[in-house]
C-alpha cells in the first residue's frame, strides 16, 4: 500500500543533511519538474518584493522567501520531520521507532508543491509555496505536475494507494485509472446516524490514521485490507457512495 499525504504550510527550519539532491528522492522521473521549479522559486526570491506578490505573503513572511532563496544550498531534513501543523504533530513521526519510521519510508509520500510526491524520510529543505502558486516562467502548476505526477504513480504502481491528500493536491497529480486507489474523507455521525463532511477533526484525524498504521505496520494490499485492518485498529472506516471511503473521526465519534 501507498499512502499520499498532503503537505503543512508549516515547517520546521534548519536541518542536519546535505542539500537536496532532488534525482535520489522518490519518484526519480520527476527530477526535470523539481529542478524546473526550484530554479524559478530560487530566481522569484531574488527579488523579495515580487516574490511576496507571487506567493501571497505578508511583511511578516519574509523570513519565508529567504528560505526559498536558499532552496539548492540549505540544509535538509527528512519530509516528514520537516513539516509541522496538524497533521504532522498528530502523526509525531519524531517520536516513533526506528521500526515505525522505516514503515513510513516504505509505505508513505508527501504531496509537496515544488517536489511532487517524495517519500517521508527523503531529505527536504525548508521552502514556502502553495499548489495554487504559478510561478514566473513556468506555466500554471497543474500544467507543470499533473501529467507528469500520474505517470510516476503509475510507474510506480502500487498494489493499492490511500489517498489523504487535499482537492488541491489531488489536481496536481490525479490517481491514473490502472492505480487501484481511494479517496478519504473524514467525517463526523451524528445521533441521527448521518456522516457529515468534518473540517476542524480532518487533519488530526488524518495523522493519528497514519501513526496507528505506522506502529501497527500491516501489509495492506487493497481496498478490503485496509478496511480489514481499521476495523480490528478500532477505525470507523466504511464505503463511500461516491466510491472513496469515509473515515469517521474518533474525537468527533467519542
Amino acid at each position: 500500500m501507498l499512502i499520499l499525504l498532503p503537505p503543512s504550510e508549516t515547517k520546521r527550519s534548519g536541518g542536519t543533511d546535505a542539500p537536496m539532491t532532488a534525482q535520489e528522492w522518490a519518484h526519480p522521473g520527476l527530477t526535470p519538474q523539481r529542478t524546473a521549479v526550484a530554479e524559478a522559486l530560487v530566481a522569484l526570491s531574488a527579488d523579495p518584493e515580487r516574490a511576496a506578490k507571487v506567493l501571497g505573503l505578508g511583511p511578516r513572511q519574509l523570513d519565508d522567501i529567504r528560505r526559498n532563496a536558499e532552496l539548492a544550498t540549505a540544509a535538509t531534513m527528512p519530509a516528514v520531520d520537516r513539516y509541522t501543523g496538524v497533521l504532522f504533530d498528530a502523526l509525531g513521526a519524531t517520536t516513533l521507532s526506528a521500526a515505525a519510521r522505516r514503515w513510513l519510508a516504505a509505505h508513505v509520500h508527501i504531496h509537496s508543491a515544488p517536489f511532487g510526491p517524495v517519500a517521508a524520510l527523503d531529505p527536504i529543505p525548508a521552502y514556502r509555496l502553495g499548489a495554487a502558486v504559478s510561478l514566473p516562467g513556468l506555466p500554471s502548476s497543474k500544467r507543470v505536475w499533473a501529467d507528469a505526477v500520474s505517470r510516476a504513480l503509475a510507474e510506480a504502481a502500487p498494489d493499492f494507494l490511500l489517498d489523504l491528500r487535499s482537492q488541491a493536491y489531488v489536481a496536481l497529480g490525479p490517481i491514473p485509472a490502472g492505480v487501484p486507489s481511494a479517496y478519504v474523507r473524514v467525517v463526523s455521525e451524528g445521533a441521527d446516524g448521518v456522516a457529515r463532511a468534518l473540517n476542524h477533526f480532518n487533519k488530526r484525524t488524518k495523522g493519528e490514521l497514519v501513526r496507528d498504521l505506522a506502529e501497527a505496520r500491516p501489509r495492506i494490499r487493497s481496498r478490503a485490507g485496509f478496511l480489514s485492518w481499521a476495523a480490528e485498529a478500532g477505525w470507523d472506516a466504511r464505503d463511500d457512495p461516491s466510491g472513496g471511503i469515509l473515515l469517521v473521526a474518533r474525537a468527533a465519534a467519542d
